[in-house]
């Protein structure tokens, strides 16, 4: 995608220095436009748009990469299987602002110093994509999304410039971006991601790969300079943001943190199991029901890593603890052979380890009190 921007940008020049005039005037300038986070969580991390404004010729245009289609034939399956298209939608600045003033979210500008000649390779580039063959594209949230798209536009129209970006956030990894932008209202949906996402997600990334998310993309555009062989010192890429809209969306209360509930969880699971061995309880209707959600949630994992298109669910070693295993342990709870339980204790045991190192992939701090709760039971099943 880059590469074929940078040579449609490359190519534009030429064809339009011995063609028509620019579609533009001098006056026209270009800015992208950041909007902040909603309620909901996959409006959590904010979105990106490209604005190009032409007052010579009344033109005022947004362009936006984040619009896809309920009505496409199997929508949610093809959401879970990651082979969802998302496409290039254009509307203009007043009906976008007024879409984001109904939600009560802060939108902000921060206009590109480009030269007219790229504004109008950015124009000129946008025009293309819109087109009906074009507009559509594979998402892919942390490597083709609303925002990588907006930054390989800016960058292809740069021509010969390019993007100096700062890398300013060290060993930064996917995972530990979107932590960045934590809501204490959306915890559980934070913990659920956090399941999800495989080890792919914990490499360290450059500051230009983190402008997946709107909201850093923005301040990593605040941050870099554009540099060419012809110009010795680097400039600016944006001018300082300003405000559109103000964030007037209600207060709402931090949700239940899924650290305390796996907590109280585990404290459950340990008193029940003392209390049984000595007094003689029969707890395999608690065992059932740990071991079939825990197997249950490995079936799912095990599906997002082989069964679907998604290239951050991969190599996800959440299946270590909430293994498919426990679906067999599940059908006889106190007479299990002791090989699967002593290889579904390995397998805990390793993700304990892998809770408390962070390496090769991060797991949730709250994952470690069910770790131990299953491993409770496990080992329970052994004395048998």
């Amino acid at each position: 995608m880059r590469r074929l921007l940078t040579l449609l940008a490359l190519l534009l020049p030429l064809s339009l220095s011995a063609a028509a005039p620019l579609p533009l005037s001098d006056a026209a300038r270009a800015s992208v436009i950041t909007c902040g986070p909603g309620d909901d969580f996959y409006l959590a991390f904010g979105h990106s748009a490209i604005r190009i404004v032409d007052s010579a010729q009344g033109l005022d245009y947004v362009y936006n990469y984040g619009t896809f289609d309920f009505d496409t034939p199997h929508f949610y399956l093809r959401f879970a299987q990651g082979q969802l298209d998302y496409c290039l939608s254009r509307t203009t600045m007043q009906r976008f602002l007024l879409t984001y003033a109904r939600e009560g979210r802060w939108v902000a500008e921060q206009p590109l110093l480009l030269s007219p000649q790229e504004v109008n390779n950015l124009f000129l580039g946008l025009e293309w994509t819109y087109l009906p063959e074009n507009r559509y594209y594979r998402y892919d949230f942390f490597r083709d999304n609303c925002a990588t798209r907006v930054r390989d536009m800016v960058e292809g129209a740069l021509g010969h410039r390019s993007v100096a970006y700062a890398d300013t956030l060290g060993t930064t990894s996917f995972r530990q971006a979107l932590r960045r932008f934590e809501s204490p209202q959306q915890q559980w949906w934070s913990f659920g991601v956090d399941l999800l996402l495989g080890a792919r997600c914990d490499r360290r990334r450059s500051e230009r790969q983190l402008c997946f998310l709107p909201l850093t993309m923005a301040e990593a555009f605040d941050r870099s300079s554009v540099a060419s062989a012809a110009a010795s010192d680097p400039q600016r890429l944006v001018a300082p943001s300003r405000r559109l809209l103000d964030d007037t969306r209600a207060d709402r209360p931090a949700s239940f943190p899924p650290l305390v509930a796996s907590c109280l969880l585990l404290v459950a699971v340990a008193l029940l199991s003392v209390a049984g061995r000595r007094r003689g309880w029969n707890l395999a209707w608690m065992d059932r029901l740990l071991f079939f959600l825990a197997g249950l949630a490995g079936l799912f994992l095990l599906f997002m890593w082989l069964g679907t298109s998604h290239w951050c669910t991969k190599w996800n070693l959440n299946v270590l603890w909430l293994s498919p295993l426990f679906l067999l342990l599940m059908l006889r709870p106190r007479r299990n052979p002791r090989w699967a339980l002593w290889l579904q204790l390995a397998c805990l045991a390793v993700a304990l380890l892998l809770c408390l190192v962070g390496w090769p992939q991060r797991l949730n701090i709250a994952c470690l009190p069910l770790i131990v709760a299953l491993a409770v039971r496990v080992a329970d099943g052994l004395k048998d």
